[in-house]
């Protein structure tokens, strides 16, 4: 039980030594995850539609 205690209390310690960001920090990162994941998602969006429409031709004209 001490050994349990004890963890606990040393995470606590260390969670006081944590900067963290401030809300605006938080919104911006927030918003820039989203921009980044729709850019990712638009870009293999479109190969995979490409590459979809690609195949499609190759198998009709073989």
């Amino acid at each position: 039980m001490r050994r349990i205690r004890r963890f606990i209390d040393e995470s606590y310690s260390e969670l006081k030594k944590v900067t963290w960001p401030t809300r605006e920090q938080t919104r911006n990162l927030t918003v820039l995850v989203f921009v980044i994941s729709a850019v990712v998602g638009a870009y293999i969006g479109f190969f995979d539609i490409l590459f979809n429409e690609v195949l499609k031709f190759v198998s009709t004209t073989a």
